[in-house]
């Protein structure tokens, strides 16, 4: 699937870029699988290796991992990097 029909594949859409060699990715890891269960009806979540998706992260103009992207009708809305509070997250992705 494209890139831009991810985006597109439910009304909100939360994007991380990571790394496997990244600390802070590796910690964000069971955060990102508890919001997937916790709005899985609701928000379709991916999650994007920068080292096997290079074309997209230069897409998307990736220079720091995690990078957190909410997009809300194929538009983005929100954009964070670095290890980021659960709750925090959870709160964005529902106000949006």
């Amino acid at each position: 699937m494209e890139y831009t029909e991810l985006i597109n594949s439910t009304p909100v859409v939360l994007v991380e870029f990571y790394a496997t060699w990244c600390p802070h990715c590796r910690r964000m890891m069971p955060v990102i699988e508890e919001i997937k269960e916790l709005l899985a009806d609701k928000v379709d979540v991916y999650q994007f290796d920068i080292d096997e998706n290079q074309e997209i992260a230069d897409l998307e103009n990736i220079r720091s991992t995690p990078t957190f992207i909410i997009y809300r009708n194929g538009k983005q809305v929100w954009r964070e990097s670095g290890e980021l509070d659960g709750q925090f997250l959870l709160d964005k992705l529902q106000s949006y």
